[in-house]
């Protein structure tokens, strides 16, 4: 088991796209594992490789649903319906908080640790989270997407406004 640190804004890892995965390796499922356990750790609900500061198209997802945790291995988001404003939050952006749209429910494929494509069918909080991801995925920010960002009343929010308010 590892823990890893997650990386904060401005870190370029966060802005960057990941690369694809061509082969799962035993490298790749100890990122996964890693993965795992690191968003237990945070108490988070989803966790891309790029916040961790690796360049590589894998996320975990758990939102405390019963559905477990659900890894993405180079995702596709095939299909998206009843797109929705809702709340949105990251790690990677301590003490901000938005309202960004995104689907309610949508339809993905994504690799197993077997190097096999399957479709996954994800709605609420589980269908928003994993769409969250893989904008990380892609070195895209909650915070570029959202239409209000609120600042949580705390010195580390008001400074994580401040950097992203910064021309890049």
């Amino acid at each position: 088991m590892a823990i890893y640190p997650v990386v904060q804004v401005p870190h370029p890892a966060l802005i960057t796209p990941a690369k694809p995965v061509p082969h799962v390796t035993p490298h790749v499922t100890r990122v996964l594992d890693n993965l795992r356990d690191t968003l237990a750790f945070v108490r988070g609900i989803g966790l891309a490789a790029p916040q961790v500061n690796i360049s590589k198209r894998l996320a975990v997802v758990d939102t405390g649903d019963g559905l477990g945790v659900w890894e993405l291995i180079n995702p596709e988001l095939l299909e998206g319906r009843d797109e929705r404003l809702g709340p949105d939050a990251c790690l990677s952006i301590p003490g901000v908080v938005g309202e960004t749209r995104r689907y309610e429910w949508v339809r993905i494929r994504t690799w197993t640790r077997d190097e096999e494509w399957v479709e996954l069918e994800a709605k609420g909080l589980r269908a928003r989270c994993i769409q969250h991801e893989m904008d990380h995925l892609d070195g895209i920010l909650f915070t570029v997407k959202a239409d209000r960002l609120y600042a949580a009343r705390t010195r580390a929010g008001a400074q994580a406004l401040r950097v992203l308010r910064m021309p890049q």
